[in-house]
C-alpha cells in the first residue's frame, strides 16, 4: 500500500475514533440530563398534585392513588416523602417512564403517583444521536481528501527525496533534490532528508573528485619515469634477466596506460569516432588480439517479420560504431574470463549483441551488486591482475552509448554481456 494511503487511512481512523468518542459523551450526558429533567419534573408535578389533592380532595396534572403498574420500590414510600424511580418496562403506547410517588396521609394511606413519560425525551435523543452520526459522516468525507492530498504532498517529496538517492547510488553525483521540497516554505523531517541527501552527494562528489584527480596525476607522474625505464632495458645485455626486467616494466607501463585511460574515461573526455563496420569480424579481431583461446560464435539475431531480407542481414552483420573502442571492450572482456575464469571461454555474437562467458567460479557477490571496483580483482586466491579491466569496459561502453551487463550463469560462469545502441 503507497504510503499517501497508509496515512490517509490513518487520518480516517483517528476522525473515526474522535467522532465515537464525542458521539459516546455527548449521548452519555444528554441522557443523563434527560433522565435528571425527567425525575425533577416527576418531583414537582408530585408537589402540586399532592397540594390541590389535600385542598380539594380532587387529582390534578395527571396523578393517580394507587396505580397498578407503580414500581414496587414506590408502593410503601415514607410518610410524607417524595420520591421518585424509573421505570424502563414499555408497556402499549408508553415506553419508559419517571415516576413520582408519595403517601397522602399516614401509615396504610393510598398512595399519589404521577408518571412522567420518557418516549419523546428519548425520541429526541436517538434524533440528536442520528444528527451527530451524519455529521460525522459528513466531516470525514469532506476530511478523508484533505488527508489524502496531505498525504500525497508528503508521499511525493519522499518519493523524489528516493529517487534522487537512487540516482546518486546508480553514479549520478550531480543529482539533487532541489528547492522544489520546500526549502523556501520552511523545515521538516522530509527537509532535513533531502538536506542530509544532498550533503552526502557532496561530499561523495568531492571524494570522488579528489580520487579521480590523483589516479590521473599518478599515472601522469609515472608515465616519464616508466618510459625511461623501458627506454633503459635495451642497454642491458641479453639474457633471462633483461627478458623479465622488460616484461615486469612493459607490465607497468600497462598499467600507467590503463590509469591514463581511466581518469580520460572519468573526465568526460573521450568521443567515439563512429564507422560502419562487420561486428562478427570486429570481435574475432580482438579476441585474436589477445593471444588467448576463446571460440567465437555468430548467430543471426531474429528477423521481423515486416523487414525485407537485405536490411535484415545488414542489421546483423554491420553495426555503425567506434570498432577501436568495441575491441577494447571485448579484449579485455576475454583477459578477464581468462585471468579470473576457467575455460572454455565462448564469445557470442547475436545481432547487436556479444556475450562473453567462462565456467569459473563466476562474478564475486559483491561485483554484481557495487559494480566493479578499482584494484579489486574479486579472486585474491588467483593474485593475478589489478582490477581495472572491466572498470575500463565499463567506461568504454558508455562512451559508446551501449549497455554491459555483468551476471552469472545458472550453471556456473561468469557472464558478460554487450548490447550496442541501434
Amino acid at each position: 500500500m503507497p504510503l499517501r494511503w497508509k496515512i490517509a487511512a490513518l487520518a480516517a481512523a483517528t476522525a473515526c475514533l474522535v467522532a465515537l468518542a464525542v458521539g459516546v459523551l455527548v449521548h452519555v450526558r444528554t441522557a443523563a440530563d434527560v433522565r435528571d429533567r425527567a425525575e425533577m419534573e416527576a418531583t414537582n408535578t408530585v408537589y402540586s398534585a399532592m397540594d390541590v389533592y389535600r385542598r380539594t380532595a380532587t387529582l390534578a396534572g395527571g396523578a393517580e392513588l394507587d396505580p397498578a403498574e407503580l414500581p414496587t420500590a414506590l408502593r410503601h414510600p415514607a410518610d410524607g416523602d417524595r420520591r421518585v424511580a424509573y421505570d424502563g418496562r414499555i408497556e402499549g403506547n408508553l415506553g419508559p417512564s419517571v415516576w413520582g410517588a408519595q403517601r397522602v396521609g399516614g401509615p396504610g394511606s393510598p398512595v399519589l403517583a404521577v408518571r412522567i413519560n420518557m418516549s419523546p425525551r428519548l425520541h429526541d435523543l436517538r434524533r440528536l444521536d442520528a444528527s451527530m452520526a451524519v455529521a460525522s459522516l459528513v466531516s470525514l468525507a469532506a476530511a478523508l481528501p484533505l488527508a489524502v492530498y496531505g498525504a500525497g504532498l508528503v508521499a511525493r517529496r519522499l518519493r523524489r527525496v528516493a529517487e534522487t538517492a537512487a540516482r546518486i547510488s546508480a553514479g549520478d553525483l550531480d543529482a539533487r533534490t532541489g528547492p522544489a521540497l520546500g526549502h523556501a516554505r520552511g523545515r521538516d523531517e522530509v527537509t532535513d532528508i533531502a538536506a542530509t541527501v544532498d550533503l552526502m552527494a557532496d561530499s561523495l562528489g568531492r571524494r570522488l573528485r579528489v580520487e579521480r584527480q590523483f589516479t590521473a596525476d599518478v599515472a601522469h607522474e609515472l608515465r616519464t619515469p616508466v618510459g625511461g625505464l623501458l627506454a633503459a632495458t635495451d642497454l642491458l645485455p641479453p639474457g633471462e634477466t633483461e627478458d623479465l626486467l622488460r616484461a615486469r616494466v612493459r607490465d607497468l607501463r600497462g598499467l600507467v596506460e590503463d590509469l591514463l585511460e581511466i581518469s580520460r574515461l572519468d573526465a568526460g573526455a573521450e568521443a567515439p569516432v563512429r564507422a560502419r563496420v562487420p561486428l562478427a569480424a570486429v570481435v574475432a579481431e580482438a579476441v585474436a588480439r589477445t593471444g588467448l583461446d576463446a571460440e567465437v560464435s555468430v548467430t543471426e539475431a531474429p528477423q521481423a517479420p515486416q523487414a525485407p531480407a537485405a536490411e535484415t542481414v545488414e542489421t546483423v552483420e554491420t553495426v555503425e560504431t567506434d570498432p577501436r573502442r568495441l575491441e577494447r571492450i571485448v579484449g579485455n572482456l576475454v583477459i578477464n574470463a581468462h585471468r579470473h575464469g576457467r575455460a572454455p571461454v565462448r564469445v557470442t555474437v547475436e545481432g547487436r549483441t556479444v556475450v562473453v562467458r567462462d565456467h569459473g567460479p563466476g562474478f564475486p557477490a559483491d561485483l554484481l551488486l557495487d559494480g566493479p571496483r578499482r584494484f579489486r580483482t574479486g579472486a585474491t586466491e588467483r593474485g593475478a591482475g589489478h582490477g581495472l579491466g572491466l572498470t575500463i569496459a565499463l567506461g568504454q561502453a558508455r562512451v559508446l552509448g551501449a549497455e554491459l551487463r555483468l551476471d552469472n550463469a545458472p550453471d556456473g560462469g561468469a557472464v558478460a554481456t554487450l548490447r550496442l545502441p541501434r
